[in-house]
């Protein structure tokens, strides 16, 4: 696979991967985007929507944009870390998450004893954060002062809203409402970074 090929996969990971969680949010019976999380998608009977854009945007997309950016870009430190981002999402999609804050219907709004699928699914995607989170800041000194800049802003906005929202699913009870939401911010920022990436590094 030719090197611009793979870096645009990762111009079209971001975006698709935030339509379909968006559009699937949007047609769920008694699902919250507010409220509930991103993963919660992956629960039901069309739960394999979310599993599939959990997989196809980490196998074919994100890992793709790894290898080019290890090829093309200023920094294999940035790669590994998009590669761990991408190996996050791969255990997201195959360990599925618990219910909480009441989804599906019926579910406590908190899961008191994880299971160990949960635990697993949890554990896969703080990985996919925090390989995102680093990244921005490893490729931020490789541009003009506004790329440093976003690249920075971008890393503390995903983490602050990240932290928040995981405070509203654990049971904050001031934020129950939006944590759905404020995930939802984290994703679009973070997805957005990577998609400025790839057209960077595919466009210098």
């Amino acid at each position: 696979m030719s090197d611009d090929l793979l870096l645009l996969c990762g111009v079209a990971s971001g975006p698709l991967f935030t339509a379909v969680y968006l559009l699937t949010g949007a047609l769920r019976p008694d699902y919250n985007s507010l409220r509930h999380p991103v993963s919660s998608l992956s629960i039901g009977r069309t739960g394999w929507v979310q599993v599939v854009n959990f997989l196809g945007c980490a196998v074919l997309l994100s890992s793709a944009f790894a290898v080019g950016l290890w090829r093309e870009g200023p920094s294999r430190w940035g790669a590994v870390l998009i590669g761990l981002w991408a190996v996050g999402l791969l255990g997201a999609g195959i360990f599925r998450a618990d219910p909480v804050r009441g989804y599906p219907p019926g579910s406590p709004d908190r899961i008191e004893r994880p299971t160990r699928v949960g635990t697993l699914h949890d554990a896969f995607s703080m990985a996919a954060f925090l390989g995102l989170i680093a990244a921005c800041f490893v490729y931020a000194p490789h541009g003009s002062a506004g790329w440093t800049a976003y690249s920075i802003a971008s890393g503390v906005l995903f983490a602050g809203a990240m932290g928040w929202s995981s405070a509203a699913f654990s049971g904050s009870p001031r934020m129950a409402g939006f944590g759905g939401l404020l995930q939802r911010v984290a994703l679009v920022v973070g997805c957005g970074w990577l998609t400025v990436l790839a057209l960077r590094t595919l466009y210098p």
